[in-house]
């Protein structure tokens, strides 16, 4: 698979989630990416997803930042 389509594999798992309500609640950073911790703010549901792709990483920093800034 080619690095652009893992982005946009990793970055389409990311906005499912966003868009049924949950947050990212924890990142945990190692040497295969970063594992990130979304929680569903009305049942206490985390899922867990693994971002390898550089760019999916940005993506998700992008919107921890928006989130805490209370833009999301």
């Amino acid at each position: 698979m080619s690095e652009y389509h893992h982005f946009l594999e990793e970055r389409d798992k990311i906005d499912f989630l966003i868009q049924k309500g949950y947050r990212i609640s924890g990142v945990r950073e190692h040497l295969d990416g970063a594992t990130v911790d979304f929680v569903h703010p009305n049942g206490n549901v985390i899922e867990t997803l693994l971002i390898g792709n550089a760019n999916a990483r940005k993506y998700f920093s992008s919107i921890l930042i928006k989130q805490n800034q209370g833009l999301l």
